[in-house]
């Protein structure tokens, strides 16, 4: 679906994009391409996406699997697809917010199979939101291919000495990987910054058990909450600790007490938790 498709297509509804909901379209047909690809989609799985707007990922999605599960907040945007996709039997058509969606749940119902892709066009606005959605969801997808701001996709695989509190909520769950920018060109109509595509592969086993989950990213707040403070500092405020105490947590984690939370990786945030959580327990326990 090039640049002129998608006008006419509009055009033809009375619509324009509704830049409330982050709709620039992607009419680049390599870069659709590209995204299919990454997806890695067999003839027997299923592909849940997200944001599908007018369906130009769709298409390609449909060639591929055996089921495409296509969420949709717009409701001008679910008339276009059910007009366009609606007697295809493999097209599962769902109106409403990802975000309040049990997607697991969804793909039972709706394929009697427990497997499924993720693949989405994210506005900037519910990025965060929606990965941590997907990645906390039980079962997990097999893969996620995501089309996300520039900036964001690279804030995301960043590595210990630049990670940041998006990045340590994405990697505890799985691996992150940008595949390829995508410029504002390749959307009608273009926005103000570069998107890219990006590649998430779930862990088998998270770093971090669902019950976990809250206390986690309650250290890992904490620690990122003053950026460029040192983790004495930002964790004793955070966590209402003195800072004698914070720093021999910090000592017992294997952290100097002096570091910065975007020099710290996974395994050390994990076994800083694993010290604080024996912590608390101790401390409970001689009350």
């Amino acid at each position: 679906m090039n640049r002129q498709e998608v006008r006419r297509l509009l055009a033809a509804h009375g619509l324009r994009p509704r830049k409330g909901l982050g709709q620039n379209f992607l009419v680049d047909e390599t870069a659709l391409q590209r995204i299919a690809e990454t997806a890695e989609i067999a003839p027997h799985e299923t592909v849940v996406e997200i944001g599908p707007g007018l369906g130009a990922l769709t298409e390609h999605l449909l060639a591929r699997a055996e089921h495409v599960i296509a969420i949709e907040l717009d409701a001008n945007m679910v008339a276009i697809l059910r007009e366009r996709f609606g007697a295809q039997p493999h097209f599962h058509l769902v109106e409403g917010d990802v975000l309040e969606q049990n997607i697991p749940a969804l793909v039972q119902h709706l394929t009697g199979q427990p497997r499924y892709k993720v693949t989405a066009n994210l506005p900037y606005y519910i990025t965060s939101a929606a990965i941590r959605h997907l990645l906390e969801s039980q079962p997990t997808p097999d893969l996620i291919v995501l089309l996300v701001q520039r900036e964001v996709a690279e804030r995301i695989v960043a590595q210990p000495g630049a990670m940041s509190l998006l990045a340590v909520s994405v990697q505890v769950y799985g691996t992150p990987s940008l595949v390829a920018r995508v410029p504002a060109g390749a959307f009608y109509p273009p926005p103000k910054v570069e998107s890219a595509i990006l590649k998430i592969v779930p862990h088998a086993r998270p770093h971090v058990r669902p019950e976990e989950a809250e206390q986690f990213f309650r250290l890992v707040r904490a620690g990122f909450h003053q950026k460029r403070k040192q983790l004495r500092n930002t964790l004793s405020a955070g966590l209402h600790l003195p800072k004698e105490e914070t720093d021999r947590l910090l000592q017992a984690a294997g952290i100097q007490p002096s570091q910065r939370a975007e020099t710290l990786s996974i395994d050390d945030w994990r076994r800083l938790f694993d010290v604080w959580r024996a912590h608390q327990e101790g401390s409970a326990s001689s009350k």
